[in-house]
């Protein structure tokens, strides 16, 4: 069994395609078929099924890909970490952020980091921070900008960039008012965040809390949405108090109590398993400068 026979299975499994697995990894086709049924072979058992149209995995290949792909990120690693003990950190890592991560100047951070880690590749994805915590737990983010409302889950720690609390603004709705209660707003059109985000399931609980659910107007994933919609008199939209005190000469900028509204912008990666160089060299580089 030959590393290469492993890279050819995994990709054939992942494309779905002997003819595409060959195009990504830049080998001619019939090397790549060979290569798997040499594999086959030597295991004694067949682990992709050729019956259909599309490449699939027999019960055996999908018990044995991860075990597969383990192989080769375990290679992949002792490579990194000579490369490290030598000063050259490279390789990729991934980042993810919230739609509202703006204020805590992400791009500026990673031109920074590429400046002084040119060989590392860096991918960047946006998502709630439901699904970007799951990623940080799977492996298959490196760091994450998130909005939390309570701990994270276990196997994740954070770094409080920006703590602050959700404020209601509007136009058109509880006019002269200066706060308004959780149990008020339950009859009026909320605008908010999805489910799956710190804003959004902080306002979800503040209502549990009375045995209440909000009356959602609009949901986007985008703060200065709602914003806009609130301008337009289209409900009370339900944001971070920066945001809405930039924008008080056009809003009225009213406090939720009963209870109040916090949540907070943290750096986020996991505890529980192994971290590429490049992955511990992100993350110590990102909290630095954010300490600073």
């Amino acid at each position: 069994m030959e590393l290469h026979q492993l890279a050819y299975f995994v990709a054939v499994a992942e494309e779905g395609s002997f003819t595409r697995a060959a195009e990504r990894l830049h080998v001619a086709q019939p090397g790549v078929s060979a290569q798997v049924k040499r594999l086959e072979r030597e295991l004694g058992q067949q682990l992709l099924d050729r019956s259909g149209r599309t490449v699939g995995l027999t019960d055996v290949g999908a018990a044995a890909l991860p075990h597969a792909r383990a192989a080769l990120a375990a290679v992949q690693g002792v490579r990194e970490a000579v490369d490290e003990l030598a000063g050259l950190v490279r390789g990729q890592v991934a980042i993810g952020a919230v739609t509202s991560a703006g204020p805590v100047g992400l791009p500026d951070l990673l031109a920074r980091f590429h400046e002084r880690y040119p060989a590392v590749e860096i991918t960047l994805a946006e998502a709630n921070s439901d699904a970007m915590l799951a990623a940080l737990r799977e492996g298959r983010l490196d760091l994450a900008v998130v909005g939390l409302s309570t701990d994270p889950p276990p196997g994740i720690a954070t770094q409080v960039l920006i703590d602050e609390p959700f404020l209601a603004v509007t136009v058109g709705f509880l006019e002269g008012r200066a706060e308004v209660p959780i149990p008020e707003l339950a009859g009026l059109p909320v605008m908010a965040l999805p489910k799956g985000t710190g804003l959004r399931t902080a306002l979800d609980t503040a209502f549990a809390s009375h045995g209440l659910a909000p009356r959602i107007a609009f949901e986007a994933a985008d703060p200065n949405v709602l914003v806009q919609l609130a301008m337009r008199g289209l409900g009370v939209a339900v944001v971070p108090e920066s945001l809405a005190r930039y924008h008080a000469a056009d809003l009225a900028v009213i406090d939720i109590v009963r209870p109040r509204l916090r949540g907070v912008l943290a750096l986020a990666w996991r505890t529980d398993g192994p971290l590429s160089p490049a992955a511990r060299a992100l993350i110590a580089f990102a909290r630095a400068s954010y300490r600073s």
